[in-house]
């Protein structure tokens, strides 16, 4: 069966960190991903790492957020910092690639003062 769980979701004020957290079960993949989702915009990829390189890192979290992945133990990583108000959205994590691969249910990320 295939699990795809996120974790570590929260409010925070600005300038404040968290790291999330996706745990994988039962995925072959090398292709690994955070996205996320403001109210009211679209869904918009924030990061990914495929072989173990990251690949993409959107303008707006490059110096600011870190994607890996603790491969042993099937958990991908995004440490965020320096958090501002317009990070405030849902953070799903994917697998496999956008089109085609699987996604979790997302977690919050409210960064509020």
């Amino acid at each position: 069966q295939v699990q795809l769980v996120e974790s570590g979701g929260g409010l925070v004020q600005p300038g404040g960190s968290l790291r999330l957290s996706c745990f994988s079960r039962n995925i072959a993949s090398h292709v690994f991903g955070w996205y996320r989702q403001a109210p009211g915009k679209e869904r918009e990829l924030v990061a990914t790492l495929t072989n173990g390189i990251t690949t993409h890192d959107a303008d707006s979290v490059k110096g600011r957020f870190t994607i890996s992945r603790d491969s042993p133990n099937h958990v991908m990583y995004l440490q965020m910092d320096n958090l501002k108000l317009e990070d405030t959205a849902v953070y799903y994590c994917n697998v496999g690639g956008a089109s085609t691969g699987w996604w979790g249910r997302g977690t919050q990320v409210t960064v509020s003062s």
